[in-house]
């Protein structure tokens, strides 16, 4: 819009652009957007009371969820509520990472339960969302747990999975990482063949993320 408009500047820096800019697209990060639900300014402008109690009620949630006492049950609960508090929170994302429960929702992707696979997933895509967890997310192993569960999750856990790589592989390294780690990339042509539009799509998105890392 910006070039479309006439402007010949960088709309960041303001310094001048060449005559014929060469300009790539970038579908992988659009797509993360056009994921992500943006906050309206009621909720961002809410009390700083409000935010202390969302903190509050975060730590609980992330004991029920490390915890091994709790039920399957108890860890949807908090999962639930987490994904919903990290998706508008950058400040509980860093939170959730801090204390430990990467671990404990890389188990729940491993559980065989499909439901608390789902969510664990989606908690993970929202951690995602910080650049500072991305290889972070990588080195604790969500790429073994995302590559098992585009062979054989349910079909809204396998777009999830295929979303999760597009945002580890904003980060350099990870594209590397997660193109040399057996089967990702098949598994993620494999979606592209038979999977529904949803899949289709996230898995496209994904390949054309890692694909801009020229071995893979």
């Amino acid at each position: 819009q910006w070039i479309d408009s006439g402007n010949r500047t960088c709309p960041i820096t303001k310094l001048p652009l060449s005559e014929n800019p060469s300009l790539i697209p970038n579908h992988a990060l659009r797509s993360l957007i056009s994921n992500f639900a943006h906050v309206s300014p009621k909720e961002s402008s809410r009390p700083r009371t409000q935010q202390e109690h969302s903190q509050s009620q975060s730590q609980a949630l992330i004991s029920t969820l490390v915890s091994r006492s709790s039920s399957n049950a108890s860890k949807l609960e908090s999962l639930s509520r987490l994904v919903r508090l990290t998706k508008r929170d950058s400040s509980i994302r860093r939170k959730v990472t801090e204390s430990g429960a990467v671990r404990a929702a890389l188990d729940c992707v491993d559980s065989g339960n499909q439901v608390l696979q789902e969510k664990s997933l989606s908690l993970l895509l929202n951690l995602s969302l910080e650049d500072d967890n991305k290889v972070g997310l990588v080195a604790d192993g969500v790429i073994r747990r995302i590559v098992a569960v585009l062979r054989v999750g349910s079909p809204d856990c396998k777009a999830i999975a295929a979303t999760l790589l597009t945002s580890l592989a904003v980060v350099e390294v990870n594209k590397a990482t997660i193109g040399s780690y057996p089967d990702a990339i098949s598994a993620l042509v494999y979606l592209l063949r038979v999977g529904n539009d949803r899949e289709r799509k996230e898995s496209a998105t994904a390949l054309y993320a890692l694909c801009s890392f020229m071995d893979n």
